[in-house]
């Protein structure tokens, strides 16, 4: 048994790095496709709208279908339609044929994404300890891959669209080669065992169902302000540091650097502190770092001062994340699929948001005032994460001795 769950937590780590790199191998060729397709950045920015609404769609469908089936059926399957439809951004050759690209594999993504950290919810729970946070760092190691694959393939002057398929294929093979060691519907019913909620234990079931929705959509809520965070953290961090402190271009680029890495270093690390302190801690301890962050990039007029922002912001976010999704799943484990899917699904609808609410705020003040709304957000979220005290948060820790490494 305990072969088993190691063998499902690492194959969990799979499907997160193939989701990481397939998603980061469609972003990494946006700018030729673009060009291939002949369309201006407004054009392209509308289309990527039906990306992000097709993810959504695929997020709802998903989270049911895998309570449904379990997750060895659904995330292959969703992993190898994912890597079938990378290809096809790549062969668009207009906008309506790139808007119905866009759409279909952000379906697929969606569906990936969901049931990849609805399998992991199980896995969580069946080893007894913080795990989801590594699962999510390894997310970022996906879509670093992705940008080295991109690299290569640009110099040898491959095709987009071959670059595409290519690792398309290769995604697909080992979304079928990591099915097996994927926990199957029973062994996860399994490791549901007891519910950690107070409503389940005192109360009616509906008055356990009803208590559970609300808290998922609460926990759904803090995801969209976590998320709108990250996003304008993704487009807007180099920009800041170009226009509003002249920095030069190549220096520039090194604020999204330092906030990807901070954010992969601190996914790396969250785990291990989640167990030590709980989810609850984790999740108000760091969205004040966060809003500590973004306002000393805010405020400061000084280019270190943006750089330890920028740091500080991603170290602060990059546990939020993984302690909501993971509280989602763990509310009603039996639901973990459509429970994850509602908060995945309004925090993607934050992280799309994020860029062009910031943006529409320059037009009333400067970029970098306009990243005080993102310090109202981490502050809003450090108060909100007692949502957490009747969930993981109050894991004792005698119940964190889990599996093993």
């Amino acid at each position: 048994m305990e072969r088993s769950l190691r063998g499902a937590r690492v194959a969990t780590y799979v499907y997160f790095v193939l989701c990481g790199t397939l998603m980061g191998a469609w972003v990494v060729h946006i700018p030729a496709v673009e060009e291939r397709v002949d369309i201006s950045h407004a054009t392209l920015g509308g289309l990527l709208v039906l990306l992000g609404l097709g993810a959504f769609v695929g997020m709802q469908v998903a989270g049911p279908l895998t309570d449904r089936l379990g997750a060895r059926v659904v995330v292959p399957a969703s992993g190898v339609l994912c890597g079938a439809t990378l290809v096809l951004p790549g062969l668009s050759r207009d906008p309506w044929t790139l808007a119905g690209s866009l759409l279909v594999f952000g379906f697929c993504n969606g569906c990936l994404d969901v049931s990849m950290n609805a399998h992991a919810v199980h896995v969580e729970k069946a080893y007894g300890r913080p795990v989801m946070s590594g699962f999510h760092a390894t997310f970022s190691v996906g879509g670093v891959l992705a940008a080295l694959v991109a690299a290569g393939a640009t110099s040898a002057g491959l095709h987009p669209a071959a670059t595409l398929a290519a690792v398309g294929a290769v995604g697909i093979v080992i979304a079928l080669a990591s099915a097996r060691a994927l926990m199957p519907a029973a062994s996860a019913a399994a490791s549901n065992g007891s519910t950690d909620t107070v409503e389940e234990t005192h109360a009616s079931p509906a008055a356990a169902r009803r208590g559970t929705a609300g808290r998922v959509w609460l926990l759904a809520v803090l995801a969209l302000m976590v998320m709108l965070c990250e996003g304008a953290a993704n487009d807007w961090s180099a920009l800041h540091l170009e226009d509003v402190l002249g920095a030069p271009a190549g220096t520039a680029a090194f604020a999204y650097g330092t906030f990807a890495a901070a954010m992969t270093t601190g996914r790396l690390l969250a785990d291990r502190f989640v167990a030590r302190f709980g989810s609850l801690a984790i999740l108000r301890h760091g969205a004040a770092t966060a809003a500590v962050g973004i306002t000393l990039v805010a405020l400061g007029p000084w280019m270190w001062a943006a750089f330890v922002g920028w740091a500080l912001f991603g170290l602060g976010l990059s546990g939020c994340v993984p302690q909501l999704f993971s509280a989602a799943g763990h509310a009603d484990p039996a639901a973990a699929g459509a429970n994850v899917s509602r908060v995945a699904g309004l925090g993607y609808v934050g992280m799309l948001a994020g860029p062009a609410v910031i943006g529409w705020l320059t037009h009333l003040v400067t970029l970098n005032h306009a990243f005080v709304l993102l310090t109202l957000l981490c502050a809003t979220t450090a108060v909100g994460a007692r949502v957490l005290r009747t969930e993981s948060g109050r894991t004792p820790r005698s119940e964190m001795a889990g599996v093993g490494p």
